[in-house]
């Protein structure tokens, strides 16, 4: 699966698009957010110790709007940051001593499905 990822068993950090990753790209212009097809199955695979931030271009005064739209559809987060720039986003991060990826970053098409395979590797 192109979207495969091996983790280790430590609570992971991700990082979440909100707009074409997670809900439809301006679905909030547009008449209204919706959630695209993955996304409960995503929510559903996550751990308990596991954090999510979830980054967005929308501007701060969506925030009411999109938290509430957020808790409706199941979506949990721990942090959301609004006000981002709409260019390329980047993750900086140091491998373990070991050698160990500790960073990855995955694109998906705008508006598809979200797929993502996780798999807790307990030799990791």
């Amino acid at each position: 699966m192109e979207n495969e990822l091996r983790l280790t068993e430590l609570g992971h950090t991700w990082l979440l698009d909100i707009d074409g990753t997670l809900l439809k790209h301006n679905g909030y212009k547009d008449g209204g957010d919706e959630v695209l097809e993955g996304v409960e199955e995503f929510f559903n695979s996550l751990r308990e110790e596991d954090t999510v931030v979830l980054l967005t271009a929308r501007s701060e005064d969506k925030r009411a709007e999109t938290e509430k739209f957020l808790r409706m559809a199941g979506i949990r987060y721990d942090h959301i940051i609004f006000g981002l720039p709409t260019g390329e986003r980047i993750l900086v991060n140091d491998d373990k001593p070991s050698g160990r990826c500790m960073g990855y970053a995955l694109n998906k098409r705008r508006d598809e499905k979200l797929e993502i395979n996780c798999v807790i590797d307990a030799e990791l």
